[in-house]
């Protein structure tokens, strides 16, 4: 039998996020999946800390079949990436053939009211680590020409969210990048932006303005972002490359 190819997902603190949504996708496809998370950053968010989320989700990957490894890293540290990816070979014995950026910094604020230290630190997080996590992954890729994938996701939320907004459109060019300067490794890179996935952040107005918007009636959901980034790490999705990718039901 041949061996799964192997994807880490970072930002999978909680297991209804899209990351532990877009793991349990992948593990479904045939993929072995490590992913990285940092309980410090959900427990100073609103919805906490939810205690067991990495066991709990090694627990459904390796329900689907799917060989596991979950990493804790502070990704504002500019060493942590390298270490993820040591991490990632030397507990499932391979190189990685899809990262899968997820993770964020995301703390509501806008020009006016933005912290210096909160922008730093959501450009550390958002911006440099994604960078190095791609710079890592190319460095250490050793597939198949045509096999590797990045997929990283986005915002196009600014107002009232500067840092997070900032952050994630220089992320969007980082990627975009990649898509020319791994070519010569086949490894494609794309951007998805999922649109309004209410995943416990939102309050109740905020829910009914965002479905009221959107053509399909409903928000999104995290099957929804995983089922693109499954097709994008498949053979199938091989042709599409730097290309930013809206999937949010045509949201007005």
């Amino acid at each position: 039998m041949d061996q799964r190819p192997l994807a880490l997902v970072t930002g999978v603190g909680r297991t209804v996020g899209i990351g532990a949504g877009i793991t349990d996708r992948l593990a479904e496809s045939g993929w072995d999946v490590a992913f990285t998370y940092w309980t410090p950053y959900d427990r100073r968010m609103e919805w906490g800390e939810e205690r067991g989320a990495a066991e709990a989700v090694t627990a459904r990957l390796a329900e689907r079949g799917a060989a596991c490894a979950a990493v804790e890293a502070d990704l504002a540290d500019p060493g942590a990436p390298a270490r993820v990816f040591d991490a990632v070979e030397e507990r499932l014995g391979r190189p990685v053939t899809a990262l899968v950026l997820c993770h964020c910094e995301s703390v509501d604020s806008g020009l006016l009211d933005t912290t210096v230290e909160s922008f730093d630190r959501h450009f550390a997080v958002n911006t440099r680590a994604s960078w190095l996590l791609i710079r890592e992954f190319g460095r250490r890729f050793a597939g198949p020409a045509g096999t590797g994938r990045v997929v990283a996701l986005t915002s196009d939320h600014t107002v009232g969210n500067l840092p997070y907004g900032a952050s994630k459109g220089a992320l969007d060019r980082i990627t975009l990048a990649a898509a020319r300067e791994l070519a010569h490794l086949g490894v494609t890179a794309n951007v998805v932006n999922p649109g309004p996935v209410d995943t416990g952040w939102m309050t109740e107005p905020l829910r009914r303005q965002m479905t009221d918007q959107t053509p399909l009636g409903r928000l999104g959901t995290p099957r929804d972002t995983a089922h693109l980034v499954d097709f994008l790490c498949s053979p199938e999705g091989q042709w599409v490359n730097g290309q930013l990718l809206m999937s949010n039901g045509g949201l007005a």
